[in-house]
């Protein structure tokens, strides 16, 4: 990540990120190069080479849930320094802004437009690429070897997973109440991610209250 450009604050600024009136808009993702990505296997973060190594996904736990996700891979390294150092991934109380800009970006899918609280890292092997209906793309991630939870710049706990999940299933849901049988498979497919959590990922307990 050495080659990429800084911003004003010193920020690197991940290959990804557009350009606009010469300065970089983190709000939204450059889609020529969102396509390159997958095309010539770069990755989303430093725009180097990245599928012959380990494959990892930066995405939130509704992402883990319904294993979907519109942003390509990234090297295992880069995607923890996103999940360790982005400003919106590390801390809960940043909103994301909304405005005219944002608003003539629309998103591959359908996707939920709130700050998780907490980062994951998917660490696996393969993904699969499928329309979205709407004339673009997203990706169906494989099978993880393992799942890192990050939050406020540190590895999440357990209590701050689920209420990351508490807070997002009903978004989730909502979306699936509308198709038959999509609920049921929405609850198993949670099921399955937090049995996943449990057997392979890095969680801590519940961190103990400061007291002063």
């Amino acid at each position: 990540m050495r080659h990429l450009p800084v911003d004003k604050r010193g920020f690197p600024v991940p290959w990804f990120v557009p350009m606009v009136n010469g300065e970089p808009e983190f709000r939204a993702m450059d889609s020529g190069k969102r396509k390159k990505a997958i095309k010539d296997g770069r990755c989303w973060v430093c725009g180097g080479a990245t599928y012959e190594q380990v494959t990892a996904f930066v995405i939130g736990p509704m992402c883990g849930i319904n294993r979907t996700t519109a942003e390509p891979p990234c090297h295992l390294e880069c995607a923890r320094w996103s999940a360790l150092n982005c400003p919106f991934l590390t801390q809960r109380e940043i909103k994301r802004r909304e405005d005219e800009f944002t608003e003539s970006c629309p998103m591959p899918g359908h996707g939920l437009k709130r700050n998780p609280g907490v980062a994951l890292v998917w660490i696996t092997d393969s993904f699969q690429i499928f329309p979205d209906g709407k004339g673009d793309f997203l990706l169906n991630i494989g099978e993880p070897s393992s799942l890192e939870f990050y939050s406020h710049g540190r590895t999440a706990t357990w209590d701050e997973l689920m209420q990351s999940i508490e807070s997002g299933f009903p978004l989730l849901a909502e979306m699936a109440e509308k198709e038959e049988g999509a609920m049921t498979e929405l609850n198993e497919a949670k099921i399955t991610f937090l049995t996943l959590a449990k057997k392979i990922g890095t969680c801590e307990p519940k961190r103990p209250e400061s007291t002063r």
